[in-house]
């Protein structure tokens, strides 16, 4: 969109506060701003000579403009945001975390259950968290088991079902983790003060939890009952042991967020400090990528609002290193310069550094690795006399079981690194009996008939597992193609390691102990296991056709009902008439049953 085709559309703008949405030429989402006025803010980027690229190449992209009015600053915050999260705009601030963050669910249901789940739904449960790790929640939950009995059944522990008497308690009642609710042996209001417990606990607020228990045992020992006494005795040092453990900041500084920046060029990097109670319950270190040359706070401002609701946040209170835009004025921006709260955020920017240095040892490792790779690469090139450096390699071996079910597969490495996604099977389907020869022909010429139509670029080396047979089988599929001499084509002899070329008497054989043996060794027992492994699964599955659905008169959906049922053949064998018409019904079972009986006899 041009200044002059701006200046039609511009007397229609708003001059209030809201959000703008510009669009380009196939009505994709390209950006979302706000704005105080978005007339003013609008007509900024029509009305002046860019300086920035990238907002040049923004504005030249524009051809319609959207924008919705609000009724403050507060409001039009809250929408920008909520609409790059959703749309994630190409030249907006983007969030570089695309993972999905593990809860814990109080189950909405009778004694509800708590587990971890990645899943959140509408269901009226209540949803703790998310957190940043996996294993800090299933320690958390573990943590909470040992202190807090509640249940970790299935059981539908609903009113009618508990006085029907449907249920009996398990180990876990015997053993103390549970006060058993199926028997009727646990109220629905104690089981929810363990739960109100429970929160604390998994907010970071140990102090009530710790109060309680103490209350709890001092009543236990006044009634005699000092076994009970002693147990929570165990459990209030348990806690006390867990809070010396955790990572208390100060007790006194109460629930913070504190937040952290570091920018290099288009790349920032946020960490996030949850703070609850005095006790940093959850970092979180996020990669952000900037378009538009957006300023340090606009960036800070952004992440704050994103992470804070990605976290579910309601803290009073937020230590940042500079001033922002927040639209909530009930929450507190401090941007401390000694004590505590400072030391909360040096220690904020110590964990962004080093998330930061992380990122550049691994790039360095896999710049090291890959060096590694290529130099092996080049041995290989160099020993085996090769046009070109083998990238791109392909490996192919076949697989039968006494001329049953032959099968091929072929694997590819790129780069000397297994590359999954390229790997393929081929159930051979032109050979009859024994025929290691054809069966090679067959899926190579398969393979590379399928690269030819779909223009795909080929391998440079060749490997098939199997000897001067295999490999002539081979080069007649490729010939056929008209690939010859488009790329190597070598046979790996299964004993002695020899490789040998089309044509060639002599074989080559690498040094023993050389790198570039070692990735053919590898790059041959990857074709092995994914051959075999594919092998096993078909002939397993040939097995159960050739015992149930070869019997005349039983599908497939039958003999998966038995077997789903009876586990297997030989059990199916010994079945009598009426325990397989329970399963299948009197028709079908007659017929199974007749089959293994006149086999029998």
């Amino acid at each position: 969109m041009t200044s002059t085709e701006f200046q039609t559309i511009s007397g229609g703008l708003p001059q209030q506060p809201g959000i703008y949405k510009y669009y380009n030429a196939v009505s994709e989402l390209i950006y979302v701003g706000k704005a105080k006025n978005i007339r003013k803010r609008v007509s900024s980027y029509f009305n002046k000579t860019l300086g920035n690229y990238k907002t040049h190449e923004l504005v030249k992209r524009i051809v319609r403009i959207e924008f919705t009015i609000v009724n403050s600053e507060q409001d039009a915050f809250l929408l920008e945001n909520s609409l790059i999260k959703e749309f994630q705009p190409a030249f907006n601030i983007n969030l570089k975390d695309d993972k999905t963050y593990p809860f814990i669910v109080i189950r909405n249901e009778p004694f509800p259950r708590v587990y971890l789940t990645r899943n959140r739904l509408d269901d009226g449960s209540d949803y703790l968290g998310p957190y940043t790790s996996v294993k800090k929640v299933r320690e958390l939950i573990e943590f909470t088991r040992q202190t807090i009995p509640l249940r970790n059944c299935s059981l539908n522990l609903t009113e009618k079902n508990i006085k029907e008497k449907k249920f009996k308690v398990c180990l876990e009642y015997h053993l103390g983790n549970c006060k058993g609710p199926c028997e009727d042996l646990q109220s629905p209001e104690d089981y929810a003060e363990g739960l109100r417990q429970l929160k604390n606990l998994l907010k970071g607020n140990l102090s009530p939890v710790i109060r309680h228990f103490r209350d709890e045992m001092k009543a236990f020992a006044a009634d005699l009952q000092f076994e009970k006494a002693e147990l929570t005795r165990k459990k209030v040092t348990y806690l006390e042991n867990y809070q010396a453990r955790s990572g208390v900041a100060n007790v006194k500084a109460g629930d913070l967020d504190v937040f952290s920046l570091i920018k290099d060029t288009d790349i920032a990097f946020v960490n996030y400090l949850m703070v609850r109670n005095g006790t940093i319950v959850q970092t979180q270190t996020t990669r952000v990528e900037t378009h538009l040359d957006e300023t340090p706070e606009e960036i800070l401002s952004f992440v704050v609002a994103q992470l804070r609701s990605t976290f579910n946040s309601d803290s009073p209170e937020i230590v940042l290193p500079f001033a922002i835009e927040y639209p909530d004025p009930a929450v507190i921006l401090t941007i401390p310069r000694a004590g505590d709260k400072k030391k909360l955020l040096d220690l904020s920017e110590k964990n962004a550094g080093y998330f930061i240095e992380e990122l550049k040892n691994k790039e360095r490792l896999k710049i090291s690795r890959n060096t590694d790779k290529i130099r092996i690469l080049e041995e290989l090139q160099e020993r085996m006399q090769l046009p070109d450096l083998p990238v791109h390699i392909e490996c192919f071996d076949n697989s039968n079981f006494q001329g049953s079910y032959p099968v091929s597969a072929m694997v590819c490495f790129k780069n000397g690194e297994p590359s999954k996604k390229d790997y393929r099977h081929f159930n051979i389907k032109t050979v009859e009996g024994i025929n290691d020869f054809a069966s090679m022909k067959e899926s190579v010429g398969r393979r590379y008939k399928r690269l030819k139509e779909e223009n795909q670029p080929l391998p440079q080396l060749v490997i098939i597992d199997g000897g001067k047979g295999q490999l002539s089988a081979a080069m007649e599929a490729i010939n056929e193609l008209d690939f010859g001499g488009r790329f190597t084509v070598v046979g790996l002899a299964k004993n002695e390691e020899e490789i040998f070329f089309p044509g060639d008497q002599e074989s080559l054989k690498l040094p023993y102990n050389s790198e570039g043996l070692k990735m053919i060794r590898r790059i041959r027992d990857e074709v092995h296991r994914f051959g075999i492994t594919f092998h096993r699964q078909k002939r397993s599955k040939g097995t159960f056709k050739n015992e149930l659905e070869d019997i005349k008169g039983i599908g497939k959906s039958t003999a998966d009902q038995l077997l789903k049922e009876f586990r297997s053949v030989k059990n199916i064998r010994e079945k009598s008439l009426e325990e397989l018409t329970a399963v299948v019904g009197k028709a079908k079972a007659m017929v199974v049953h007749s089959y293994f009986n006149s086999v029998a006899g």
